[in-house]
Parts: structure tokens; sequence; C-alpha cells
């Protein structure tokens, strides 16, 4: 699904959709009592992101964003011909048209500046490399990949004892490494003037949250629209769905910590509620993004309606 290109001050934003598929929030929430009832009670503003049936969706995709300085990709999505056995079946072997569709986005990756990945999971690493003649090859040459050097050190030890991480090590990481275009960055790290990397750890152990200051770093960029955004805060895998906004203390599904994993959301939540800064979500379901709004002891997302 299309989406319209977000003005993030002297920033835009637009996102590149891979995959949707349904999901329950009693898989989001294993451990929360009674989880379609947190879905019935958040109904009024969860609506946006839901369908005519009132069903929850994930997406996987992609984010392009344009600095006055720097094209940056933000999480590569699941990739084509990468073996996911005994993982998700939709991940597996894919043969989709994401390369067609990023283009038709006005991307040429020869022209990737910088890739982000929030984290290193498989469904945020997969168009690191394309397969060339039976050789996994960096689908963006010309871009730095920043590897947050704890996420990947722990990944690249895990690989030694872990089949699936292996695999995902030796297809979508090891290959970029090898070719000198990674970057070892510290999970708070600017990468121009306009965009930046927050440490939130939890959901991986070097998970982080990618920062857009529209009107740079000072502030001195051009006065944005009435009632637009100045800052947007890509937060990963933080929340899989806004429906975590209302139940921010209860474990998710994948969060490999459970307990820094819930303080990250918490502490996110906190960070960006009632700021105006538009939040988006790694796998939230169009419109994708929204604005932390509180609600008591807890929060709601205000779906976000177009720029």
């Amino acid at each position: 699904m299309q989406l319209p290109t977000a003005h993030i001050g002297d920033v835009t934003i637009d996102r590149v959709e891979e995959l949707l598929i349904p999901t329950s929030p009693r898989w989001l929430l294993p451990d929360h009592e009674t989880p379609f009832d947190l879905l019935g009670a958040a109904e009024p503003w969860l609506r946006p992101f839901m369908t005519e049936e009132g069903r929850l969706l994930q997406s996987i995709h992609t984010y392009v964003v344009r600095t006055p300085e720097t094209l940056i990709l933000v999480d590569t999505g699941i990739g084509n011909d990468k073996d996911r056995t005994g993982g998700i079946e939709g991940f597996h072997m894919r043969g989709g048209p994401f390369l067609e569709d990023l283009r038709a986005a006005g991307v040429d990756p020869e022209a990737v500046e910088v890739v982000v990945m929030t984290h290193m999971h498989g469904d945020h690493v997969g168009w690191n490399t394309r397969l060339v003649d039976g050789q996994w090859t960096p689908t963006f040459p010309n871009a730095r990949y920043l590897f947050v050097r704890p996420e990947w050190e722990h990944w690249s030890a895990e690989a030694a004892n872990n089949e699936a991480t292996r695999r995902l090590v030796e297809d979508s990481l090891r290959p970029v490494l090898e070719a000198g275009c990674v970057d070892l960055v510290d999970a708070d790290h600017r990468i121009d003037a306009y965009t930046r990397l927050e440490a939130s750890h939890g959901h991986s152990p070097g998970h982080v949250t990618f920062v857009v200051d529209g009107r740079g770093e000072g502030g001195a960029g051009a006065q944005p629209t009435e009632g637009a955004p100045t800052r947007a805060a890509f937060l990963g895998d933080i929340m899989h769905s806004p429906i975590q906004a209302a139940a921010p203390d209860t474990r998710a599904a994948l969060d490999r910590d459970p307990a820094p994993a819930m303080a990250a959301r918490r502490a996110f939540l906190e960070r960006y509620a009632e700021t105006g800064t538009l939040v988006l979500g790694a796998h939230w379901s169009p419109p994708c993004a929204g604005y932390v709004r509180r609600d008591g002891d807890v929060y709601r997302i205000e779906a976000w309606r177009g720029v």
C-alpha cells in the first residue's frame, strides 16, 4: 500500500512495503490475560491500523529517508532467496518485487548512501544483500552499512551455536562486512545534521531508535508547515503493533530479554508522548505512524493522517 510522503522539516520519508500479514493480539502479547478485551478497549483509537473486519496486521517494510545531506534506508526487510527454514513461512525463499518497488519510489540502489538497521533480525537485514551469480552481494554497493557494535558482536557470536543465526549472518551481514561496506558504530551515533541513532536495547542487545530532527542539528532549517511535525522517531521493534502502547509493561512475543525490552518500550513512550514527534513502526500496518498520547498510566497512538 502506497502512503503519502511524510515531510519532517527539511527531511522526507517514504515507505516501501515488502509483505503484509495478519496477526493476533494473542500472538503479540502471549502473557496478557485478556488480549482480546484489550483489543476491544483500544479499538476506538486503534481502528485506523485494523482491517475492515477488525483484524490486526503486521507489515514488513523499508523506510526511505531523504535529508538535505544523505539518502538513507531504514531496515531492509526480508530479502529474496534467503533460507529461513524453520522460521515464518512467508520469509523463506522469497521472490518478491522489492527492488522494483524501491525503484518506483525513486530510489536507485546504487544511490543509497547509508543503510540503518534498528537491529539484526532477519526481517530487518534481508535486502542488505542479493544473490548474484551464486554469491551474496551488497544490494547497495555505494552505501555505508551501520553495524551497531553490541548488536553485531552478539549475533556474530551466536552464529557459532545457532544454525538459523549462522545462515542469517552468512547471507545478509558478513558479505557486506567483507565487501568493506560496514561502519561499526556505537548505539548512540550521529549520522548527519538531521539524523542520529539512540540506544534502545531490550528487544535485542544492540537495538536502536532512528531519530530525524527535521530542522537539523541546532534547529536552523526551514520553518515547518503549520501543524507538521519537525521530529520523527523510528521505533524498530520496540512495539510490533500500536496495541502495545496500551500494555507497555507486558512481554511481547519476540522480545529476547523481556525486562529491558519492557523498560525500553515504556521509556520510548514517555520520551515522545505529547511532543508532536511522529513515531513510525517497523511493523505497524498502514498508516504505519502516529503520535504518542498519554492515556492514564498507559498510552495510545493517534494515527497519522498524512502531512
